[in-house]
């Protein structure tokens, strides 16, 4: 799984971002790979789960938010993408993804993708 640090603290969770007018969810998850990840690939139109956290703003501030995620079979990575200067990128297994993310919903939902209790 590839994860990315976040801009404000610099911890790991998935790319992730808002709905797009012009996108379905499912695309504005495959946009948010390339800007945060550099990745290209092929989305999967049904989300394989969700999970809440805490948004924490450039500010300060905070906001209750859940996320609904998508798979992305990863065809490209790219060298140079838009928000590479502002974060970090790393391929970790399922089981170390759960380990390393800081979001305890989101771990329980990779750990539950790592042990085959969700598919995609």
């Amino acid at each position: 799984m590839l994860l990315v640090t976040s801009r404000t603290n610099k911890k790991w969770m998935l790319p992730k971002g808002w709905t797009m007018s012009n996108k379905s969810d499912a695309e504005a998850a495959a946009q948010e790979a390339f800007e945060e990840a550099g990745v290209l690939g092929q989305i999967g139109e049904a989300p394989v789960g969700s999970y809440a956290y805490i948004k924490l703003f450039d500010d300060g501030s905070t906001k209750p938010s859940h996320a609904i995620v998508f798979s992305l079979q990863v065809t490209r990575q790219l060298r140079k993408w838009p928000e590479r200067t502002e974060r970090r990128r790393k391929w970790f297994s399922a089981e170390e993804a759960a380990a390393a993310v800081f979001e305890r919903d989101l771990s329980r939902l990779l750990t539950g993708l790592a042990a085959g209790r969700i598919a995609f």
